[in-house]
């Protein structure tokens, strides 16, 4: 079967958009649709209905699609297994990371990798926690390193490396941080300015307001911390950020009996193999969450294959 047939067929059928797929694989739109045609002139069958704008799958290429994941990941584990026999730490480590944190936690990671496997090709995509899951759990990415799910479910993996304490914030004018004692109730009352709604971070803050019987009062949302944070410094929100953001552009509000936190770390898919360089760099994470996590708190995670 056309490989180059099946990724293209993917990328549409992902994207929805022949322009789109162009986009992802690098390609001229009509490059994607000739190598469409030839996997289905391969097939005899039609994949999509075109109406117009709108492509949707037909029934045979509804078919086809989790085939498709299937083949495309069979030869990828198969390159892998084969390249791992020598034991060379080499080759491409597709990974896969929020913005905050390949901005915050992983420079220094990366540069004791890139220094000690130099032969290790890096391809970094700084995508949304909940998107990077997906790349993961399709195959698109061997690695994640992101906020972590409440729950992980098989084939996915999880593996904590940083606890992440989040902190209610305000500008410093904030007509909160002038309150002496603030309650949830007090923070319900005032705009906020929240991570998005299908965020892992918007559950956890969402949660403890829903326990408490309160509605937050949320203005605006974004997915970017960083975002969050310049909205919040100029005083027309509070929100929930990680302490390490924290500076003197935001003031923390201390809530009494109020401790949120996040998990940060890395995901992988088990019924995949992991090249030596995923494995490498998930001993690198491994012996950073030894530093940061106490033993108690440790989630060891078995990197062999089975």
């Amino acid at each position: 079967m056309d490989l180059a047939g099946l990724n293209a067929f993917i990328a549409i059928a992902e994207t929805g958009s022949f322009s789109l797929a162009a986009e992802r694989l690098h390609l001229t739109q009509p490059a994607v649709s000739k190598r469409l045609a030839a996997l289905e002139a391969q097939l005899d069958v039609r994949l999509f209905d075109r109406l117009g704008r709108e492509i949707g799958l037909t029934e045979a290429g509804r078919a086809l699609l989790p085939r498709a994941y299937q083949i495309l990941s069979v030869l990828d584990d198969t390159r892998r297994a084969l390249s791992n026999l020598n034991g060379d730490i080499g080759g491409r480590l597709s990974l896969a990371t929020s913005h905050h944190i390949g901005l915050h936690r992983l420079p220094s990671l990366l540069r004791t990798f890139t220094r000690a496997h130099p032969q290790v090709s890096l391809d970094i995509r700084f995508l949304d926690s909940e998107v990077a899951y997906e790349e993961v759990l399709h195959g698109r990415a061997e690695l994640a390193v992101i906020t972590l799910a409440p729950r992980t479910a098989p084939p996915v993996r999880a593996g904590t490396v940083w606890d992440d304490p989040l902190d209610f914030v305000v500008a410093p004018e904030h007509p909160l941080a002038q309150m002496p004692d603030v309650t949830l109730a007090d923070v319900a009352g005032h705009p906020a300015v929240f991570p998005g709604g299908n965020t892992f971070t918007h559950h956890i803050a969402q949660q403890l307001f829903d326990r408490a019987g309160l509605r937050p009062n949320i203005a605006m949302s974004t997915n970017y911390m960083e975002t969050i944070k310049m909205m919040v410094s100029i005083g027309i929100a509070w929100s929930v950020l990680p302490r390490t953001m924290l500076d003197e552009q935001v003031v923390r509000l201390p809530l009494p009996g109020v401790q949120l936190a996040r998990q940060l770390g890395y995901i992988f898919h088990t019924e995949r193999t992991l090249s030596n360089a995923a494995m490498a760099f998930m001993a690198l994470l491994d012996s950073e969450r030894d530093t940061c996590i106490s033993p108690s708190s440790e989630d060891n995670v078995d990197t062999q294959q089975e």
